[in-house]
């Protein structure tokens, strides 16, 4: 029914299609800035530290997923993050999301990776529920901070 496959640079198109598409339903299309060139060359490019994987249904793509792999120092391990996973309106619900989570999860295990994580947004319930469902836990003793734009300018310069 679904076939998950590595992204390749031929896929950049439809990988910002799909940013833009999350980004709109995070009520933050205005924050896209990316192009087919700068998704191509980040996630493609010979510097790229990043993977990407689309799923598709009947040979159409129907989602993708972008990670990177992290460090823990208290486990002397590597981690695999979970930057966006996103599944077109059509297809939530049909078991999409699930098995790529499930493909990202064998990667970590394949990789000796010893934590799986990602962030949510605290009003995504449809996102938080399926996160439960499948045994992830909230962590809720930590906050993410952020530096962009001209605030990390800015300190960046001194």
């Amino acid at each position: 029914m679904f076939d998950i496959r590595e992204a390749t640079q031929a896929d950049a198109g439809t990988i910002l299609r799909f940013i833009t598409e999350l980004a709109i339903y995070e009520n933050a299309g205005h924050e896209v800035e990316a192009t087919v060139e700068s998704v191509a060359q980040s996630l493609f490019g010979p510097n790229s530290v990043s993977h990407a994987a689309i799923c598709e249904r009947d040979g159409v793509p129907v989602g993708f997923a972008v990670w990177f792999f992290s460090y823990s120092t208290w486990q002397a391990r590597n981690g695999l993050y979970l930057e966006d996973l996103y599944v077109t309106p059509e297809q939530r619900g049909t078991g999409a999301g699930r098995l790529m989570l499930r493909y990202l999860a064998r990667i970590a295990v394949e990789k000796g990776c010893g934590r799986f994580e990602w962030s949510v947004l605290d009003w995504n319930e449809p996102a938080i529920k399926a996160y439960q469902a499948i045994g992830a836990e909230p962590l809720t003793e930590w906050t993410r901070y952020r530096l962009s734009g001209p605030a990390l300018e800015s300190f960046a310069a001194g």
